[in-house]
């Protein structure tokens, strides 16, 4: 969706927003540690004829009915009612919401701001609740969790996939065959693909873009409990390194080297055979490329066979000081069933952050099958407070990745410096 594309562009996107579309410790069971005024097995007694608000960020109009749409079905059928609040800022709506006293009941939440919630016992931990809490992908349910608990429900989410220009490659040479499921297959595409204006891989200039060739060489953010930083593993530095070298060599470039804003416009200027991007790059190049065809592949594994992308989610977060919270995790169950969360799928086209929906939503987006299929394996944004500004700092140096001003080792030994201060604080 256009809101996850523009807030993935820039580390600086988000670090300012909150947004609306769409993963460090235990599974959804989580643990039944308290933050803010409840805690994971207890809730304010009422459950019918309470009035609850709901505060959103949105992509656009469809996810707005969508969401009004749900919450009046949900009405009708609980007996509660529900105001849905389209926040044109939701952070700073929230922030005031929550200093006045009187938050929300229900609200999004996002990787960028959900350790701030959780660590300041704004949020109240209801996952252990739902009683389909392990159906979420752990992926998902790991990245809301905060020091052994799991929080909220995951909303929907996304995966970095990598798109095709099956015109393109067809006039390469390349067949099926070709489709690379390696990083020397990935580099010998490229190469046959970048000819005059056009670049055979164009991939957005930040860590939420090539993170994943850093998963691909096995890497991670941080070690398995989410005690510590490792950026500066010699995966990582495997993985960026690849980068470098496909930019040296002139078959990948950023893009505003190619006078383009993010992935998906090049691409759909025909100024990229490849892009890397999300399943929101789906309904922009059918609203404004339609005649652009494409094919939508699992990113390559890496040298040792590992498969790798990153995911991206949001959460439904309810107010610790909630009065509402019985009623507020009601309203979260119905949101999210199976047959709600394909629901938005089909009017909104974000993914179903359940494993029980998957069959379902294969079925009916066979173009968002490799999306989907990469969820098992996908590597999680960071959460600690505070790394949208640390983040900002490595995004700024990958362009000179291509002309040798940026060196991976120290771009990395940089930002596992910058961020490891974090978890100090």
């Amino acid at each position: 969706m256009k809101s996850r594309q523009s807030r993935l562009m820039t580390a600086a996107a988000i670090g300012a927003v909150l947004l609306a579309t769409a993963a460090c410790g235990s599974g959804a069971g989580g643990s039944s540690a308290t933050s803010g005024s409840g805690s994971a097995g207890s809730t304010a007694a009422a459950t019918k004829g309470v009035a609850l608000t709901l505060m959103m960020g949105s992509s656009g109009d469809a996810e707005t009915n969508a969401v009004k749409a749900a919450a009046a079905a949900y009405s009708k059928q609980s007996g509660n009612t529900v105001t849905v609040v389209p926040a044109s800022n939701l952070d700073q709506q929230l922030t005031q919401a929550m200093a006045g006293g009187s938050p929300p009941d229900v609200f999004y939440v996002d990787g960028a701001t959900f350790q701030t919630l959780a660590s300041d016992g704004s949020l109240f931990p209801y996952l252990s609740q739902l009683p389909y809490a392990s159906d979420f992908y752990p992926a998902l349910t790991k990245a809301f969790t905060y020091k052994g608990t799991a929080y909220c429900a995951p909303k929907d989410f996304s995966t970095l996939a990598l798109e095709i220009n099956t015109d393109m490659w067809k006039a390469a040479g390349l067949t099926s065959a070709d489709i690379p499921t390696t990083w020397a297959q990935l580099e010998a595409a490229a190469k046959k693909l970048t000819k005059g204006k056009v670049t055979g891989l164009v991939v957005g200039d930040t860590l939420d873009r090539v993170g994943a060739f850093m998963a691909e060489a096995g890497g991670s953010y941080m070690n398995a409990d989410g005690s510590a930083f490792t950026f500066d593993s010699p995966q990582n530095i495997q993985g960026l390194t690849f980068v470098q070298q496909l930019a040296k060599e002139g078959v990948l470039k950023f893009p505003k080297q190619v006078g383009a804003g993010w992935g998906g416009e090049a691409f759909g200027k025909g100024l990229a055979a490849m892009t890397i991007e999300g399943n929101w790059i789906l309904g922009a190049m059918q609203a404004d490329y339609p005649n652009v065809h494409f094919e939508t592949v699992p990113m390559p594994a890496g040298p040792t066979g590992t498969k790798g992308t990153l995911s991206f989610t949001d959460c439904w977060g309810v107010a610790s000081a909630s009065k509402n919270q019985a009623a507020a995790v009601d309203f979260v169950k119905f949101l999210t069933q199976t047959d709600q969360q394909l629901t938005f799928a089909k009017l909104f086209g974000v993914m179903p952050s359940r494993q029980a929906a998957q069959a379902q939503y294969e079925a009916a987006n066979p173009t968002s099958k490799a999306f989907i299929e990469e969820a098992a394996y996908a590597m999680p944004q960071v959460m600690t407070k505070g790394f949208p500004q640390v983040q900002q700092a490595f995004d700024s140096s990958v362009v000179g990745l291509s002309n040798g001003k940026s060196d991976p080792k120290t771009m990395l030994a940089a930002l596992q410096q910058n961020a490891s201060a974090l978890l100090s604080r």
